[in-house]
């Protein structure tokens, strides 16, 4: 497959994944044990909900900029 077509198959996927995960962590920051915890527990659940949907993306993006076979 070439290059071109795995980054375009890529973005689809990554969007979409984003999506679907911002929707699930909006939802999960909302859950009653995140409004009833502490601040600095807040902030840190906060914290690690925007930055954990880049583990399950980097190997989508490794795999868009693999050379072609070519």
């Amino acid at each position: 497959m070439r290059r071109r077509t795995r980054k375009f198959i890529g973005a689809v996927l990554m969007l979409s994944f984003v999506i679907v995960y911002a929707l699930v962590a909006m939802a999960l920051a909302q859950a009653r044990i995140f409004q009833e915890a502490p601040g600095i527990v807040q902030g840190i659940a906060y914290a690690l909900l925007g930055l954990a949907w880049i583990f399950p993306v980097m190997p989508l993006i490794a795999w868009m900029e693999r050379s072609d076979a070519n």
